[in-house]
């Protein structure tokens, strides 16, 4: 009579470390399946028709949405001169090095715009900025901010990343930030992200009390020079 041989410690080891690799793979590529599908989206805004516009406050706009490499020269140096004029004090003597790489973040593929558009026949006051970049505008109204965000991965977490919520100081303070951060975080949900996470540097106090303590946003990981937020 044969006896039956017993698999081996050694046999069922390897067989749980290809079943956890399998599981391994296979979780990651749903995740990058993930991130490519909301990336896919280039209108975020067709699934949130409310959020097409805000009519609050004194303010009337409409949004748009943009990819990072179809931008035109002039909305390009739009971008750059908002984000001199409320970053460069912030930054201090870092700003030169941090305006380069935020121009070249600025271009990347994955990079995801939404545009605040004054409505054209509200545009009665103009800013220096403005006027400089009319041929940004066009019939769609004087850009008086915007949100760069992307879909990325973080501790092999998908999350939206907001790199930039820029505004024009005329238009802060009335509502028109919150509003974004809660169309940011619809589109995170609907496309199946773990968090909304950003970045805050210390020295922006006015970013600093608008995220910790008018939106009292979730999780902070700090270190010396800025927070990390995670919603």
């Amino acid at each position: 009579m044969e006896s039956k041989r017993l698999p081996s410690k050694h046999s069922n080891d390897n067989r749980e470390k290809r079943v956890k690799r399998k599981e391994i793979l296979e979780k990651k590529k749903a995740i990058d399946e993930c991130i490519k599908s909301a990336s896919a989206d280039k209108d975020p805004l067709a699934s949130f028709p409310p959020f097409r516009s805000y009519n609050r406050n004194g303010l009337s706009v409409h949004l748009k949405a943009q990819c990072g490499d179809k931008l035109s020269l002039p909305i390009k140096q739009y971008i750059m001169s908002l984000l001199k004029d409320n970053m460069e004090e912030p930054y201090g003597s870092d700003w030169p090095t941090e305006e380069k790489v935020k121009r070249r973040e600025m271009v990347i593929p994955e990079a995801r715009y939404i545009f605040v558009h004054e409505t054209p026949n509200e545009c009665s006051y103009r800013t220096g900025r403005e006027q400089t970049y009319t041929n940004c505008i066009e019939d769609k109204g004087h850009i008086v901010g915007f949100v760069h965000y992307r879909f990325t991965l973080e501790e092999e977490i998908p999350v939206l990343y907001v790199y930039e919520l820029q505004l024009e100081p005329r238009v802060q303070a009335k509502g028109l930030g919150k509003f974004l951060m809660q169309l940011i975080e619809l589109v995170a949900h609907k496309n199946h992200m773990g968090a909304v996470m950003l970045t805050v540097q210390k020295a922006n106090s006015l970013a600093m009390n608008f995220y910790l303590n008018k939106l009292r946003i979730g999780q902070q990981i700090c270190n010396s020079s800025c927070f990390t937020i995670k919603s």
